[in-house]
């Protein structure tokens, strides 16, 4: 894979990407003496030397869609495959042609082959998963379910997930082998996420780990704070999450959350903020941005998405992130029109990896990840369905006249 600052250590050389105008401007990215790609304070290992891009550790389950209907009256009901921290790998495969790989466990079932289906047509490398024995009913483990619908206008979305006892949420430390996969298969990005974490009392650990030995290898690491209520309100609500966040944020170099994530899991609080996320200030989330690296200094970006709820149909949309002391916010979409805002979030961390991983600035990212996140909640399911072309036409400010 071609990709900036390839001609050895040491060599200086200029990416050539689109402006938000559509010009194209210079962007240096430069190798440090080992070989690794340096930007700033973040150092990416060169695409040569790694089989992967990037690999997700998390859970994926099986959404069930009841599209325009309830889920509590529903005859009907559409299935994807969905999953905060894989949903990041599928974009990044799928819309942006990196390469990508997912760690997680399934039931050995019918139900597990069929969501091994779906994640097959979405490109992502399977070779990590981990298949579990199935007792016929699941009693010992099963694959999670996840009843979703999209929600219209007053009527909001409503999530209703069965995945107790997952086969994902009984993985332990020491059950990936970790050097092999990073040291020597070679990973340049490691990402993962609060709901991972938030699975049982062994998921922690198993995030732990993984982020530790990335440290090793000088894989880089993100981190979706993806504050789940349901999640956590049974072990412990918010103050179990913060434990468990604030533990795991001192290993993430990228940490990435929504407009209410970083007050959930870490206790940032974000001034201005009405309780319905109408308001959302800006000059509120810099300072919050600016209170967590602070007290996480090995942060070498943050990334949160903002989003202003109108109605279930209609938002406001765009993005903010910090990077080397300075801050970058996208492109603010008022009034977005939103089929299915399931999915939207991942979609945002897909494409700012992918911006960071490309070599291209920070405001090229924030961009690159505001755009991918609004076309791919204008599709059904969790992942995108968006190509890289009409990720760069809405980044330079192309419509919706039909294509022809």
């Amino acid at each position: 894979m071609n990709g900036p600052g390839m001609n050895g250590p040491g060599v200086n050389r200029a990416w050539e990407g689109r402006d938000l105008d559509g010009k194209h401007k210079n962007v240096t990215a430069q190798r440090d003496g080992t070989g690794f790609l340096k930007m700033s304070k973040l150092k990416i290992r060169p695409a040569e030397s790694c089989q992967f891009d990037l690999v997700s550790l998390g859970e994926v389950m099986l959404r069930l869609d009841p599209g325009e209907g309830r889920v509590r009256t529903t005859r009907n009901l559409r299935v994807w495959e969905g999953g905060g921290e894989y949903n990041v790998a599928r974009g990044l495969r799928r819309c942006f042609g990196m390469r990508t790989a997912l760690v997680s466990a399934f039931a050995d079932n019918e139900i597990g082959r069929l969501l091994e289906d779906l994640m097959l047509q979405g490109g992502v490398d399977l070779s990590y998963v981990k298949w579990m024995p199935y007792d016929g009913i699941g009693r010992t483990v099963r694959n999670g379910l996840n009843f979703t619908e999209r929600g219209f206008g007053v009527r909001g979305a409503v999530g209703c997930s069965d995945r107790g006892h997952s086969a994902a949420s009984q993985m332990q430390p020491g059950e990936i082998d970790w050097d092999h996969l990073f040291g020597e298969i070679g990973v340049r990005w490691l990402h993962t996420g609060g709901i991972f974490a938030g699975l049982s009392d062994s998921t922690p650990a198993v995030v732990e780990e993984a982020l530790s030995k990335a440290k090793e290898h000088g894989v880089v690491t993100s981190y979706d704070l993806n504050y789940r209520p349901s999640l956590w309100e049974s072990i412990g609500g918010q103050e179990r999450a913060q434990q468990v966040n604030r533990r795991l944020a001192k290993h993430v170099d990228v940490m990435i959350g929504n407009e209410e994530d970083f007050t959930a899991c870490l206790g940032m609080k974000v001034e201005g903020v009405d309780d319905n996320l109408e308001m959302l200030p800006i000059e509120g989330y810099r300072r919050m941005i600016e209170q967590a690296v602070a007290e996480y200094p090995n942060f070498c970006a943050t990334a949160t998405t903002l989003r202003g709820v109108k109605s279930a149909t209609v938002n406001d949309w765009s993005a903010l992130c910090w990077y080397d002391s300075q801050f970058y916010q996208s492109t603010d979409r008022t009034n977005l029109e939103i089929l299915d805002r399931v999915g939207g979030g991942d979609s945002f961390a897909s494409g700012f990896i992918y911006g960071l991983l490309t070599g291209g600035d920070p405001e090229q990212a924030v961009n690159y990840g505001a755009a991918h996140g609004a076309l791919a909640m204008t599709t059904a399911g969790d992942t995108s369905m968006a190509s890289l072309a009409e990720v760069e036409k809405l980044m330079t400010g192309g419509g919706a006249r039909v294509a022809r």
